[in-house]
């Protein structure tokens, strides 16, 4: 979430020495959360036709376990990109009254909806234009879904607690005017819990685990992900909160307590701090998407556009440019978009140039980098790492800077976007380690005319090295390639562009 999510949170009404959070305190997270919530949910340009409006939902997806492990199991990450069954956040809470104390727990996710358009006779159609001149478009919508519990922290160190977190079947009819048809929306029961458990590490200090799981039955082998998408909890996140108990920033834990933070196991989820500023707080979000500690909606951004990858005056500025039958289009596929496109439209210019950026803060220029690494990298971070140096080995074949690589992203657990790009060739420009330990390679691609100055911005393509096959260098394209000196202007910046924020 990179420019309508801003680091430095609100401050809670909670005053009383860490003994607790006021009662409000997952509304203060809301804006936030419901970012994540819909986070993807539908992209620029917001119509149906839209490429990247085709292949949906990226986010803390969780799938039926069968359905996900068809192809073999799912190797946990800390960030829900990745299609799973479960999700799970561990993380660390101080007791400031043991005797009282009581955690809050709150999941929220998104259940498919399908929208079927009918013509008069209930015949199923893709679009059908009233009267009026207006147009129904049939599209997959989502509604939110929550569920929350509060247990005493007492019976989650002796036995925890299970709840049911799942959402019933369900139809709903609208019939259109003069006859003309209906919209029939319906949704598939989801079957899933949430487990809820403690256990003590040492006096005023405990390891709370959350995980959820979705319990329903698998769809038949082979389905597509499309229909498989009925049965799951879509954009599963955490809201973690209590009384009488601080949580522990995972990101700046206090030195004294590195050591149980490593410990924790967060799959397919990552939790930050919510709250006020601090390396504790009162409240945890653990979100599908890594955030910073204490997020909250930059308060220039005047409503959500569904796409926190993306600067807000940027998708503004491209929505105020669609043609009148594309803004038609777009407000027959979803209300969502309906909505975006009336808040543009009538945008009043002192919002609308708030958007154009703010200062948060001052900071003294950095040194020069030298001129072996790239001008984003910390000196001193790790001086063991550097992406443009660093290499990796593929099929025996060490990739690095400057390599020649086709690309071959996997069927399960990829990007779907990069679907797209499978078969065609690129040169590696960096190589990254993630924070959970795993590797992905920066690559530019070779029919890409914007190619030097995408590599110039730092605006690259990212692969795991089993999506990767080496190819010879360009003099002999027979012969596996060698890593070459990248560019020295060669940047990775914040505004990096996934394939699913360029592709259309």
């Amino acid at each position: 979430m990179a420019e309508a999510l801003a680091e430095g949170g609100t401050k809670s009404a909670a005053t009383s020495g860490g003994a607790g959070p006021s009662p409000d305190v997952f509304e203060q997270l809301s804006a936030v959360a419901d970012a994540v919530l819909y986070e993807g949910y539908l992209l620029y340009p917001y119509r149906r036709s839209s490429t990247k409006n085709r292949v949906r939902w990226q986010f803390g997806v969780l799938f039926p376990r069968d359905w996900v492990e068809a192809d073999g199991p799912v190797t946990p990450g800390v960030s829900g990109s990745a299609d799973s069954w479960y999700q799970q956040t561990e993380c660390l809470l101080r007791v400031r009254q043991p005797g009282s104390a009581r955690v809050r727990v709150r999941v929220r996710y998104l259940q498919m909806q399908r929208k079927q358009v009918e013509e008069a006779g209930h015949r199923p159609v893709e679009s059908l234009r009233t009267g009026d001149g207006t147009v129904h478009l049939t599209f997959d919508e989502a509604l939110p879904r929550e569920c929350e519990v509060e247990v005493p922290l007492g019976e989650l160190l002796q036995d925890g607690r299970t709840v049911t977190v799942g959402a019933a079947a369900g139809e709903d009819i609208e019939p259109l005017p003069e006859g003309a048809g209906r919209v029939v929306r319906t949704r598939e029961e989801i079957r899933a819990e949430t487990s809820v458990t403690a256990e003590r590490l040492s006096d005023g200090l405990c390891r709370i685990r959350v995980r959820t799981t979705n319990t329903g039955p698998a769809p038949q082998p082979g389905t597509a992900r499309d229909e498989a998408l009925r049965r799951a909890l879509i954009a599963t996140h955490t809201l973690i909160g209590g009384d009488g108990v601080e949580f522990v920033s995972l990101i700046d834990p206090p030195t004294d307590l590195e050591a149980p933070v490593r410990a924790c196991r967060n799959e397919f989820t990552f939790p930050v701090l919510g709250g006020e500023t601090g390396n504790t707080g009162h409240v945890l979000l653990s979100a599908p998407i890594i955030l910073p500690d204490h997020p909250q909606v930059a308060p220039e951004s005047p409503g959500d556009l569904h796409d926190a990858a993306e600067i807000d005056e940027i998708l503004t500025l491209r929505t105020m440019l669609l043609t009148d039958e594309e803004k038609r289009e777009a407000r027959a596929t979803d209300p969502r978009a309906a909505a975006i496109l009336d808040r543009v439209d009538t945008m009043p210019q002192e919002v609308f140039e708030r958007l154009h950026g703010a200062v948060r803060s001052l900071t003294p220029a950095a040194p020069t980098a030298p001129a072996d690494r790239p001008a984003w990298w910390q000196e001193g971070a790790d001086d063991a790492l550097c992406p443009t140096t660093d290499t990796v080995l593929v099929d025996g074949v060490p990739l690095g800077g400057g390599s020649r690589v086709r690309l071959r992203p996997r069927g399960r657990g990829a990007d779907a976007q990069d679907m797209f790009l499978a078969g065609r060739t690129a040169e590696v420009a960096a190589v990254f380690h993630d924070v959970d330990g795993s590797v992905h390679l920066a690559v530019t691609l070779d029919d890409d005319p914007a190619a030097e100055l995408n590599n110039w911005y730092g605006r690259f393509h990212y692969f795991r090295p089993d999506e990767l096959e080496p190819l010879g260098s360009a003099g002999s394209p027979d012969e596996p390639s060698a890593p070459a000196p990248a560019a020295a202007s060669a940047r990775h910046t914040t505004d990096s562009e996934t394939p699913a924020a360029e592709a259309e």
